[in-house]
């Protein structure tokens, strides 16, 4: 049997779960190869799949997405590829049911792109397309043998008809143009970094936090899994010794129900199944059985070696010590999973930000490395990107305009009126966005006050109008960041002043003294329903510019009196590219959106004193007397950032990035 030796691999969605693993085994076995990988970085991707190989001279990472003509042809050609494994799918079932036309953009066009590629460069010889056992569609419960390579394709859900579509082209291009392919259809696979919204993943996890497991239907439909690593060395043998032409299933003969891997995973947590599992409605087409037949991957050498008791228990230990791999998963932990699929989205836990555009990975720091250059897009920085952007006349929307030209990342901003449906649906079939922002929103003017003798208008805007956006986002599966507000807490017994004890994205607000704040805190209690939303607590918004009157500090210079009391602030200059980036990584729910720490408004002007007018003063008065000159009562307030830190760890103390951002660029005094 001869053995193929590749030069140069190109692995497609290799910061996905098995991806990752084939990557690593590949780039640790044999460090003659030279391997590129190549993911789009989507919700169920993660760079740090890959760290094991972070050091290795002969991995290169490249973030970019296989449906994208130019950037495939670049990479096959500078690289000189000579095979590819195509991983590259979106995999998960129930998302199909509701967001199919993306499984046929991913699966069958981006498959497409990638064969036609391959055609037109003419170097390829190996390409081992990665498909699925479904494609066989219902195995009979009785049956004796499973399916074999020849038997005939019968999809039954969205999923396993775009595999096999993608099948169809791969054999229609290997037949007129003779491209050397192989395709594998396998088992489900477990195991450690995988995304949670699979079986066994989301059972680990659910278990870890004490809420029960929900089973489809009454848990009788049967599957076989294999641990990933065996599975890895499917792959290693498939690539070495798999024949040109061939189809190679991936399977075992150890079957499971569904509702025996959930008692299983209950006894090793020590937890009562009968208490802990419950069955829940069965999705659509919910195939009984799938089994395969594979003495074709045998007779060339394989054979799965993990037992399921010993992968299982493997598995578990992983989640056990690394509990926040994927950060916030909580809506992939549903019983009925609906992720948002978002196009050129940043993978979770990106441990640096987009290598080509704004610096070094985990992946980049080994010095002797060279770096892959991937050439600038004609349009865009970020292709397959565009913000719909509400509020555009405010402050922080009109930044957020200017930022997105800075980036290259293509906006529109919204023409409709919140309070009115009709407009914001015409707008996003007009713009076709992939992310919506609402920076839109009633403050009052000159300020809060104005709130109190104009209740309906706020109400119109700040609660019907957010609404009516979140929910006409959530119809066409659309990510809406919202920038709300802190001021909805108050300093209390709890959170006492200068106890660094911060109110949490979970605490109840306390409160609602301005009607400003009271419509706020009611939207955002509202809004927890729609898990299409990451709401982003905005406080004391400061910039650079300090001739704009929205601007905090602005506003306090401009005060006869101001009240010396410290808070939470937000630095806009900083933190709104972070909120480009959340909508980019897709994150969602309440976010306590201000720098860490505190500053009161005496240190703030000290700064400003230090750094643009030596000669400014100020007086200060109590809250008592403040209370005389005000309509509406003020917050005054910390919030506890370590969600955000957690997620960007880059994010510099309040006082830290007051003078980086604000007082150094608008520095009039020389130093002594």
């Amino acid at each position: 049997m001869s053995t193929f030796k590749p030069k140069n691999i190109l692995i497609t969605g290799a910061a996905g779960f098995i991806a990752s693993h084939v990557a690593n085994r590949l780039i640790r076995n044999y460090p003659d190869y030279n391997i590129v990988v190549l993911d789009k970085l989507d919700y169920c991707s993660n760079l740090k799949n890959l760290l094991p190989s972070s050091s290795s001279s002969n991995l290169k990472f490249v973030k970019g997405d296989i449906a994208s003509p130019d950037l495939v042809n670049y990479l096959l050609i500078v690289e000189n590829i000579d095979t590819i494994m195509h991983f590259a799918a979106q995999t998960h079932v129930d998302n199909s049911f509701g967001n199919s036309f993306e499984f046929t953009k991913n699966n069958i066009y981006s498959t497409h792109v990638l064969l036609e590629a391959c055609k037109v460069t003419g170097r390829i010889r190996r390409f081992i397309h990665v498909s699925t056992d479904e494609v066989y569609g219902e195995t009979d419960e009785d049956a004796v043998a499973g399916n074999h390579e020849a038997s005939q394709l019968l999809p039954t859900n969205p999923y396993s008809a775009t595999k096999a579509g993608a099948e169809m082209l791969v054999m229609a291009y290997a037949r007129s143009y003779g491209l050397p392919v192989i395709t594998t259809r396998g088992n489900n696979v477990y195991g450690p970094n995988q995304f949670p919204e699979k079986l066994i993943p989301k059972f680990i996890l659910l278990a870890m936090r004490g809420e029960v497991l929900p089973i489809h239907g009454d848990g009788s439909n049967v599957r076989s899994y294999l641990y990933c690593e065996d599975v890895v060395e499917a792959f290693e043998v498939i690539l070495h010794k798999g024949e040109v032409g061939h189809v190679y299933n991936i399977g075992t003969k150890k079957e499971r129900r569904v509702i025996d891997v959930a008692r299983d995973i209950c006894r090793l947590f020590e937890i009562d199944p009968d208490r802990n599992i419950k069955f829940v409605e069965n999705r659509p087409f919910n195939d009984q059985r799938y089994f395969v037949d594979d003495r074709k991957l045998t007779n060339l050498g394989w054979s799965e070696r993990t037992t399921w008791e010993e992968g299982l228990k493997k598995t578990i230990d992983w989640y056990t010590n690394n509990p926040d791999w994927w950060g916030d998963v909580s809506s992939a932990l549903l019983p009925h999973p609906r992720m948002l699929m978002m196009p050129g989205g940043i993978g979770r836990h990106f441990d640096g930000a987009d290598r080509y555009d704004y610096g070094t990975s985990e992946l980049d720091r080994n010095p002797n490395r060279t770096r892959m250059v991937v050439p600038s897009p004609r349009h865009s920085s970020s292709p397959g990107i565009k913000f719909l952007i509400y509020g555009r006349t405010g402050w922080i929307g009109g930044m957020l305009g200017r930022l997105c030209e800075k980036e290259g990342i293509h906006y529109e901003y919204g023409k409709g009126r919140l309070e009115h449906r009709s407009q914001l649906k015409a707008d996003i079939l007009a713009v076709k966005p992939t992310h919506v922002f609402n920076a839109a929103g009633v403050t009052g003017r000159p300020n809060v006050d104005w709130c109190e003798s104009h209740k309906t208008e706020t109400i119109r805007t700040n609660v019907t109008g957010t609404l009516n956006l979140a929910d006409a986002c959530l119809e066409h599966g659309l990510l809406m960041v919202n920038f709300a507000t802190g001021c909805i807490f108050e300093y209390d017994d709890r959170h006492q002043q200068g106890s660094r004890m911060g109110f949490k994205e979970e605490d109840t607000p306390n409160f609602t003294s301005s009607f400003y704040s009271k419509t706020k805190a009611m939207v955002e209690e509202l809004l927890k329903d729609y898990d299409n939303v990451c709401t982003l607590r905005v406080r004391m918004p400061t910039s650079s510019d300090l001739s704009n009157p929205r601007n905090f500090i602005t506003k306090i210079t401009r005060y006869s009196k101001v009240a010396n009391i410290p808070n939470s602030m937000t630095i806009l200059d900083e933190l709104l590219p972070v909120s480009i980036e959340m909508a980019k990584r897709n994150l969602r729910g309440i976010w306590n959106f201000t720098n860490p720490g505190v500053v009161s408004h005496n240190e703030v002007l000290e700064m400003y004193k230090q750094y643009v007018d030596p000669e400014f003063t100020w007086t200060n008065f109590t809250l008592e007397e403040q209370a005389q000159v005000i309509v509406a009562p003020r917050c005054n307030n910390e919030l506890d950032a370590s969600k955000l830190i957690s997620e960007f760890p880059e994010i510099l103390l309040i006082k830290e990035s007051l003078i980086k951002f604000v007082f150094e660029p608008n520095r009039r005094v020389t130093p002594a």
